[in-house]
């Protein structure tokens, strides 16, 4: 197919054309409020884990406290080839800017730990709102990125919470491993604690300004890159869109599916909106690069940036209407979230 160039306005002339179309030609079709599944009557889980078929682990600090230990874990973790994530508040991003630069520039991921570390549950919306954008700014300030990832104080999480912070463009991460670290056990206990919970795809919670943390970490990093592992940052590990989020947290991709809709179908609302598409100003070139990826259930020849949108809806595409004109090689389908309310009790 010959490719096609579009502007920002156009682009959002064929991603309303390219909805329009699947759900005016698609029989059945379930509206849900997200990628990741049905959220009516359900409580909401942020990201524990990730399923993963290669050994890829995320490491990461909750940083909140002092900074006595901010060059030893730069290297270590360099001398193990470890990237980690570190969520850092912004009230330490104001008392210790320099360390927030070290990691950073040391190739850290820096996400958002909130801006002053409150209990979030029950907390009002645009209270959180205020809080997460604070700190969001001040990383920003300090490294000229942005966070998209945010870890809530003491793990605390709720349904607003979560849509909250999806609203804001945010993933809620947790954990799926431990260190348990803030109750200051011996660094051998950290060890055993550690490796005897990970696995392809985990998460590993760990804070910074501790001294057992410092000394339990080299033989943890040594013993799982041994093994296989590859550290990666949070936002290498996790899925960005088409998943579902298991009962544990785990997230887990979608299968792409191959949606077939029939050329007639497809040609018959063409026809019949016809005048509208033109009004619209879109050339006969854009409709036709719609109307081919649309006939296919090939959402890959769409542009990139319309790419999302065409999978949402054909996603919600119900095989089980035996009038429908559209036909499916792929029987998954998005999973219902489960959710437990809070993590385990965590300090910071």
């Amino acid at each position: 197919m010959k490719s096609v160039t579009f502007t920002k306005k156009q682009i959002k002339r064929v991603i309303a054309i390219a909805l329009f179309v699947v759900v005016a030609v698609a029989v059945g079709i379930t509206l849900a409020a997200t990628s990741v599944g049905s959220r009516a009557a359900k409580r909401l889980l942020p990201i524990y884990s990730v399923e993963c078929d290669k050994k890829k682990i995320a490491v990461t600090f909750d940083v909140a406290w002092e900074n006595s230990n901010t060059d030893e874990l730069i290297s270590i973790l360099k001398d193990n080839d470890a990237k980690a994530t570190f969520f850092v508040t912004g009230d330490w991003c104001d008392r210790y800017p320099d360390d927030v630069k070290k990691f950073f520039d040391a190739g850290h991921e820096i996400e958002n730990h909130s801006d002053k570390h409150p209990h979030v549950l029950g907390m009002n919306v645009n209270d959180l709102i205020a809080d997460t954008r604070e700190c969001t700014r001040k990383i920003k300030m300090l490294t000229g990125e942005e966070p998209t990832l945010y870890r809530a104080p003491y793990g605390e999480y709720d349904d607003s919470l979560i849509t909250t912070l999806d609203g804001m463009g945010m993933k809620v991460i947790q954990w799926d491993v431990d260190s348990v670290d803030w109750k200051k056990p011996s660094a051998s206990d950290i060890k055993k604690k550690v490796l005897k919970g990970v696995k392809p795809g985990s998460i590993l919670l760990f804070h910074n300004d501790l001294e057992n943390t410092t000394e339990a970490l080299p033989d943890i990093l040594g013993e799982l890159k041994s093994q296989g592992y590859e550290f990666v940052t949070v936002k290498d590990l996790i899925f960005k869109d088409n998943y579902t989020i298991d009962s544990d947290g785990k997230q887990i991709p979608q299968a792409a599916e191959t949606v077939k809709i029939s050329d007639e179908r497809v040609e018959e609302v063409i026809a019949q909106y016809s005048d509208k598409l033109s009004a619209m100003g879109l050339s006969e070139q854009q409709i036709e690069q719609a109307r081919t990826a649309l006939k296919n259930g090939d959402v890959n020849a769409l542009p990139k940036e319309l790419q999302p949108y065409a999978q949402e809806v054909m996603a919600r595409i119900n095989e089980s209407d035996s009038t429908s004109d559209v036909t499916s090689t792929d029987t998954s389908t998005v999973t219902s979230n489960s959710v437990v309310s809070q993590a385990d009790g965590v300090v910071k």
